[in-house]
């Protein structure tokens, strides 16, 4: 492979996971935006950390190269949180497996999951949770915007409808 194709390769490969890997969250304020099933929904705006990614493999994302993130969780420009995780990519195009853990400043912790892939819509499970979140599940969707290099992680939101089972 070129040094020029292997350049484009890694940097379309960085930018879809940059894409991916950035969360946000944002006020904590009951709605049902489509979900009419009486749930609470969290929306955040989330600053993605920069890409992270070991490079085990051949150059550029390979299956089995780890990605790791720390986002910062916003409502109203004030950080409220964090979010934390990994991916393992299961193919050369970028695709991933990510897990996730979210920390609500005082309130608790939210996992979810999801399929990383390039486009910068991404739907996610919610998975469970802890302190004011005990008992949830429910999905989400993480919107890129599209703005993050390969040293500033950019900006994106992340909404998440939560359904408690108690």
């Amino acid at each position: 492979m070129t040094k020029a194709v292997r350049v484009a390769t890694v940097g379309v490969a960085v930018a879809g996971s940059v894409v991916l890997l950035q969360g946000s969250l944002a006020s904590a304020s009951p709605g049902n935006s489509g979900h009419d099933d009486g749930g609470r929904v969290l929306e955040f705006d989330v600053q993605f950390s920069p890409f992270n990614l070991t490079d085990l493999g051949d150059p550029g994302p390979t299956p089995g190269d780890p990605i790791v993130f720390h986002d910062v969780l916003l409502v109203d420009g004030t950080p409220v949180g964090h979010e934390v995780g990994s991916c393992v990519v299961v193919d050369v195009s970028a695709l991933a497996s990510c897990t996730a853990v979210i920390t609500l400043d005082g309130q608790g912790t939210i996992a979810y999951s999801l399929e990383n892939a390039p486009p910068p819509e991404k739907v996610l499970a919610v998975t469970g949770g802890s302190g004011r979140f005990k008992g949830v599940d429910g999905d989400g969707l993480l919107v890129e915007n599209g703005d993050g290099t390969e040293t500033s992680g950019g900006t994106g939101t992340l909404t998440l409808y939560l359904d408690d089972d108690d």
